[in-house]
Parts: structure tokens; C-alpha cells; sequence
């Protein structure tokens, strides 16, 4: 079955984001430090010890939540699969949610956040490409859906 240009952009860029997921957030569970020197993670000096605390925390729970669910959601999207759409629906979410909160804490503690400025024009676009792709996707989905939730195009 041919499928749909929009289907390949949910798939394709939700493997691109699964793959940045897992160096980023995955790997920074088991080595925070080499992350942090990869670039994929913010310095203490950027964001303190209580915001590296919680970088920590994103990495766990994205790890353990949003991986899984997002992994879920392509092969199940892929195969054809009922539990496929829920489970992209619920990661597109989180694909949503995630970038609202970094933005704001970026733009509410500039004191507190020490970004480097650079990352200060990368992260808003980086961020709202997420954010568009979520939106995106779960519209997509949504349109494309059949009357029992057994499918998408």
C-alpha cells in the first residue's frame, strides 16, 4: 500500500527525533558528563546545579516515557497497527509539550539560565520546528485515521 507524503514526514522525522532522543536523553542517563561535552546537553555553568537536576530528570522520564512511546508509534504506524496510533498520538504530544517548557524557562529566568548566546537563536527555532512537527503530526493522524482507530493512511 502507497502511502501518503504527510505519513513520511511523521515517520521520517519522528526516526530522526528518535535518534537524537536516544544520544541526548538516553545516553545522558548513563553518562551525563560525555552528553554535556558532546554538546547535546547544557553546562552547569548555563543552567545550574537545580537545572541539571532536572535535564536529569527529562532524560529519565524521556527515556522510560517518551522513547518507548515514540518507537512504538512508528512501528506501529509502519505495520499497520491499532496500538500504533495512540502511541504516536501520546509521543507527538510530549513532542509538543517538552519544547513549550524549555522555551518559557528560557525566556522567564534569563538570570538564572546562561545560555551561550548562540543557543539563544538555535534553541527557539530548534524548538518550534519540534513544536510545528507535533502539531503536525497529531493533526495528520487525526485526519487520517479510520472510524475504528485501526489504521492511518
Amino acid at each position: 500500500m502507497k502511502r501518503p507524503f504527510g505519513f513520511w514526514i511523521v515517520i521520517g522525522f519522528g526516526m530522526l527525533l528518535l535518534v537524537f532522543l536516544l544520544l541526548g536523553q538516553s545516553l545522558a542517563v548513563l553518562d551525563f558528563d560525555l552528553v554535556v561535552a558532546m554538546g547535546l546537553q547544557e553546562t552547569i555553568g548555563e543552567i545550574g546545579k537545580v537545572g541539571t537536576a532536572f535535564a536529569k530528570g527529562f532524560a529519565l522520564a524521556d527515556t522510560i516515557v517518551y522513547v518507548p512511546l515514540l518507537l512504538l508509534g512508528i512501528v506501529g504506524l509502519l505495520k499497520n497497527k491499532k496500538w500504533g496510533y495512540p502511541a504516536m498520538m501520546i509521543s507527538l504530544g510530549i513532542t509538543v509539550y517538552w519544547p513549550v517548557v524549555h522555551l518559557y524557562a528560557i525566556y522567564i529566568e534569563r538570570e538564572a539560565i546562561n545560555l551561550d548566546p548562540q543557543k539563544y537563536f538555535t534553541f527557539p527555532v530548534t524548538l518550534t520546528i519540534l513544536m510545528i512537527y507535533g502539531l503536525f503530526g497529531m493533526w495528520y493522524l487525526y485526519q487520517n485515521q479510520t472510524d475504528s482507530n485501526e489504521k492511518v493512511n
